[in-house]
This record gives structure tokens, sequence and C-alpha cells, in this order.
């Protein structure tokens, strides 16, 4: 039975623990990803079509339209990785994506405060729904990317 990185100890605060869980998750689907080889990475592995580099590229577009103000037009495109794009290029992507949410959020201490620089019009979430709805969202394609590798090489667990 593989080894499995245990969930983080985090502080007591809310912030600290919603932080903590969401950090633990992007680490754990981009490990799933970042050593997974060519190109399987990229090969449907249920009917629908998911493949892990998809996931990884779609969680990119979600941080960005989350804690960035990004804009996305086509969600179902974010789901494939450009033919163009390496493995290494969707995994610096996602973790680059990754450093610049975490700059924002550090610099959110009220959790009831709307998330900064949304699109004018539309009313920006809470720092606590936007986290809450990131640990969803990474969740579950992290436990999507779990089933696709060990499918893919036998590797399992976080």
């Amino acid at each position: 039975m593989p080894r499995d990185t245990p969930p983080p100890r985090t502080g007591n605060s809310e912030t600290e623990t919603l932080r903590g869980f969401l950090d633990y998750l992007r680490t754990s689907i981009a490990a799933k990803v970042d050593s997974c080889p060519e190109p399987q990475v990229r090969t449907a592995g249920v009917p629908s079509g998911t493949n892990l580099l998809g996931l990884l590229n779609h969680l990119t577009f979600v941080e960005r339209a989350t804690f960035l103000g990004g804009q996305v037009a086509d969600w179902q495109a974010t789901f494939e990785a450009a033919p163009t794009d390496s493995v290494a290029d969707v995994v610096a992507r996602y973790r680059r994506t990754v450093e610049r949410a975490n700059e924002v959020l550090d610099r959110c201490a009220d959790l009831d405060a709307p998330v900064p620089g949304r699109r004018p019009g539309r009313p920006a979430p809470s720092i606590r729904w936007a986290l809450a709805h990131m640990i969803e969202e990474t969740g579950r394609h992290a436990g999507q990317a779990d089933i696709l590798r060990e499918l893919i090489d036998g590797t399992a667990g976080r």
C-alpha cells in the first residue's frame, strides 16, 4: 500500500485552516500531473474525455477566475491543454498562478471581504466563499486525478 501524505496540521484560525487545506490539495494535484509520462498525461481515461493535463489546465483557469479576476468564455475548453504545452509548461503555469493567488490572499485579512480585483458589474464573492469553492473544486479534480494516474501507471496516494 502506498504511503499517503496526511492532511495538513494547520493553525487554529479559520483562514489558516482553509488556506492550509487548499494548498495541500494544490500540491497533491500538481504532483499527480508533474511526473506523468506523455502521451498518457493527455489521454482520456474515461468516456467524458477527462485527462490529467486537462484537469490541471482547467484548475489554472479556475484559480485565475476566482482570485485574479480572470474571465473565461468557454469553461469546457479549459479542460484541454494546448498540444504545444508540455507537462512542465502546464505544471509551471499552474504553480505560478497559485503563487499569484496566494499573494492576493496574503493581503486579505477579512474572510467576509469581497475578493479583490473582480470585474465591474459582477458582485464579488467573499474570500471565505472563494476559498471554500477552490477547496471543493481542487478536491474534486484531485480525486479524479488520483484515479486517472492509477489507471495510467499504478501510482496511488498523495
